[in-house]
C-alpha cells in the first residue's frame, strides 16, 4: 500500500478531523493520504428531522459501504454519530485523543434566559428541561456556522446548544453577537463518544491500525458505547453516557441525571458492566 484513502463526509468539521486523522496516520505509517468525500443521507436530507426519521445510520452508512466495497481503507467518523450495531466486517480501529467532551449554550447577546432554544436533540432537550422547565424548542439544521448565523444574525432562537469539541477542531473559541456557556457533567451528559474521533476500518485491518491510536479514549469510548448497544439507542434516543476514570454520568429519560462510580475493572467488561448497572438502575 502507498496511499492510505480516508473516507468522510464533506462538512467542514469532518473534513477538519479526517485531516488530523490523515496527519497522524500519515507520521506513523509513512504513507501518502487522499480524501474519498462522500455525502450521507443525513447531509442530503437537510429538512428531515432525525428524532422521527430515526438517526441511526444516517450519517455513516455510505462511509461504511465505501469500506465495504474497498473504495476506502479507514472511515473517519465523529464518535457520537455511529450506531451501537456495527456492519458486519467493520470494526472500530481506534480513536484520537479526546477533547472536550462537554455540550456548549450558545447564547444571544443580551438574553439573559432563553425561551426558545434551537435543537434537535432529545438528549439535549430533556436534560435542558430537567433545570429550565417551560422552555420551547424548535429545530436548526446545518453546519456549526449556518447555526450560529441563524442565532446570531436571522435570531430564529434565542440559544442552540452544540459541542465543545466541534467549534474547537473549527478554530472557532467566540461567535459575534453570542456567548459560549459550557455544561458541566452532570447537569447535561454528553453523547456517547462525544469528542472523539473515530477511525473505522474492515475487521481484517484492525491489527496494522489500532496500536497508533489513543488507548484511554478507546477504553472509555468502549464502555459508554456498550452502554448504547445495551439500550439499542440512536441519536434519536433520549440517552446519554460518559464515562471518566473513576465516574460514570448517565442519563435516561426515564431516570434522569445518575452519577456512578467506576473501578479499574469496570472497563475491562464492558458489556457485563453496562449489563450490570442497567438492571440496577431498572433499565433492562
Amino acid at each position: 500500500m502507498s496511499k492510505l484513502i480516508l473516507a468522510t463526509r464533506q462538512s467542514p468539521l469532518a473534513l477538519a478531523q479526517t485531516t488530523l486523522v490523515a496527519t497522524h496516520l500519515a507520521a506513523c505509517l509513512g504513507l501518502e493520504t487522499e480524501f474519498l468525500k462522500i455525502v450521507t443521507t443525513g447531509d442530503k436530507q437537510t429538512e428531515w428531522s432525525l428524532e422521527q426519521r430515526g438517526g441511526k445510520g444516517l450519517f455513516t452508512s455510505e462511509l461504511e459501504s465505501a469500506l465495504l466495497r474497498g473504495e476506502a481503507d479507514v472511515a473517519v467518523h465523529s464518535g457520537k454519530d455511529l450506531p451501537g450495531a456495527m456492519p458486519a466486517g467493520l470494526a472500530i480501529a481506534g480513536y484520537l485523543p479526546r477533547a472536550d467532551p462537554r455540550d456548549l449554550l450558545v447564547l444571544r447577546q443580551g438574553i439573559t434566559q432563553p425561551a426558545l432554544v434551537a435543537t434537535s436533540s432529545p438528549r439535549r432537550r430533556l436534560q435542558y428541561s430537567l433545570h429550565f422547565p417551560g422552555t420551547t424548542f424548535t429545530t436548526i439544521r446545518g453546519n456549526v456556522d449556518t447555526r450560529l448565523r441563524k442565532i446570531s444574525v436571522d435570531h430564529l432562537a434565542d440559544a442552540t446548544i452544540l459541542a465543545a469539541a466541534g467549534l474547537s477542531r473549527l478554530g472557532i473559541r467566540e461567535w459575534p453577537g453570542t456567548e459560549f456557556i459550557p455544561f458541566d457533567y452532570a447537569r447535561m451528559v454528553p453523547a456517547v463518544a462525544q469528542a472523539a474521533v473515530a477511525i473505522q476500518c474492515r475487521v481484517d485491518d484492525v491489527a496494522k491500525y489500532a496500536p497508533h491510536f489513543d488507548a484511554a479514549t478507546s477504553r472509555a469510548v468502549t464502555l459508554e458505547r456498550a452502554f448504547q448497544a445495551a439500550l439499542g439507542g440512536g441519536c434519536h434516543t433520549a440517552f446519554a453516557a460518559y464515562a471518566t476514570v473513576d465516574t460514570l454520568y448517565l442519563f435516561h429519560e426515564n431516570i434522569g441525571v445518575r452519577s456512578l462510580s467506576l473501578a479499574l475493572n469496570d472497563f475491562d467488561a464492558p458489556v457485563a458492566t453496562a449489563a450490570r448497572v442497567l438492571k440496577q438502575l431498572g433499565l433492562l
